[in-house]
């Protein structure tokens, strides 16, 4: 049974993880080696008795602790490690040192809150049984690191079982100070990136007769493909379709020979995905073929749905109100179209993953700056109930599983 002492337990380690986490905001590392990481987490917790799992895709670590009450059940518990390729305008004296990277996503508060759970699981192993593996992951930024470590056996399979359940938080720096959040069910979508190369010939801006302009052919595909999304997919069951990159032509009075789109897909229904690809490939190849062109369809997959377990969000509920209160949490009506590639875990796993709001306590959390800002900042104070949740959450599935 959870009591305030966890969360009491968690907060004496508040200098810890918060050390942790600015060491790693200092010196952020992109994709899937990120070596000064995962040393700074061997190096902060080499005093405890851990078994450590890497393998040769990733700098990505696994750390298996036992409890001293015997054999029981497993859970995973994750923090991802990477940073995205963009600069630092907070004037934190931790900030980046590493120009064009910058912890915007909150993988630094990951990190630590998950070295935290360990520090404080370690200390209680005595009054629990069973086994929680530590995945510390490098390159969720696109990087399809959780899928590189499953790839890897370091999760487990063949004579290492999975485990029976995984927990995940990611911060909110624009929600409400020590507010857990989850839903039941899809929480964020698939992300699939696509181009589409219109192809024509170009020639002189003042004879386009004499030309086949791709051009306008493109803006044709843009707004069909918003029409599409808008007639074909039902609201139930969304879909997004955006087109963030347009490139074409050198000068004004040149019509070139191509026409470039870039952009990505969200849905949240693997049926709606495979539809969504297969209405982007035919409506951008008949729409040129309609004007004597051609348009060449790359589609590269992305993460799929994140999808939650009830019986893992109702147990991550529990937790939460036990820790802070009544209103500690908050069932989200509608998943986010961002996307996250614990969703590879959780396909192979039953599991949650819950946001945890970061704004600081007694500001107007509306206009924070949100993640991926170059000028996002976390209240720190929030990091060690991050920590007592997902350790409440393993003591909790350790010693009930799915109740």
């Amino acid at each position: 049974m959870l009591t305030d002492q966890l969360l009491d337990q968690a907060r004496g380690l508040s200098d810890r993880i918060v050390s942790l986490r600015r060491a790693i905001h200092a010196e952020p590392e992109l994709g899937l080696q990120t070596p000064k990481t995962r040393d700074k987490v061997r190096a902060a917790l080499a005093h405890l008795p851990l078994e450590w799992r890497e393998g040769p895709s990733t700098t990505g670590l696994v750390a298996t602790l036992k409890g001293g009450a015997g054999e029981g059940r497993t859970v995973l518990l994750r923090g991802d490690m990477d940073a995205l390729p963009m600069p630092e305008e907070t004037g934190l004296p931790y900030a980046s040192t590493i120009p064009g990277a910058m912890h915007a996503c909150g993988h630094d508060t990951h990190t630590a809150m998950l070295a935290g759970a360990v520090e404080l699981l370690a200390a209680r192993r005595e009054s629990w049984a069973g086994e929680v593996r530590f995945m510390f992951q490098p390159g969720e930024e696109g990087w399809h690191g959780a899928r590189f470590m499953l790839e890897d056996g370091l999760l487990g399979g063949g004579d290492r079982p999975l485990p029976e359940a995984a927990f995940a938080l990611h911060i909110m720096p624009n929600s409400p100070h020590g507010l857990v959040a989850g839903r039941a069910g899809p929480l964020m979508a698939s992300a699939d990136q696509f181009e589409i190369v219109v192809r024509g010939s170009g020639g002189h801006a003042s004879m386009p007769h004499y030309t086949l302009d791709p051009v306008p052919v493109a803006c044709e595909i843009v707004t069909a493909l918003q029409a599409m999304v808008t007639r074909k997919f039902p609201v139930a069951d969304p879909v997004v379709a955006t087109v963030a990159k347009v490139e074409a032509g050198t000068a004004h009075n040149v019509i070139a020979d191509t026409a470039t789109l870039g952009g990505t897909l969200r849905t949240l229904s693997p049926t709606n995905r495979e539809a969504l690809r297969e209405g982007l490939r035919t409506l951008a190849t008949h729409i040129a073929a309609a004007h004597g062109m051609t348009a060449d369809v790359t589609l590269t997959p992305g993460f799929p749905v994140t999808v939650c377990d009830a019986r893992a969000v109702d147990l991550g509920e529990r937790v939460a109100r036990q820790l802070r209160g009544p209103d500690a949490f908050h069932r989200l009506a509608d998943p986010i179209m961002g996307a996250e590639d614990f969703s590879y875990v959780l396909e192979k796993v039953p599991g949650a993953m819950f946001f945890l709001g970061v704004a600081h306590e007694g500001t107007d959390w509306r206009h924070a700056c949100g993640i991926h800002s170059t000028r996002m900042v976390v209240d720190e104070a929030v990091l060690p109930l991050g920590t007592a949740l997902l350790a409440g959450c393993a003591e909790t599935f350790l010693a009930e599983g799915f109740a």
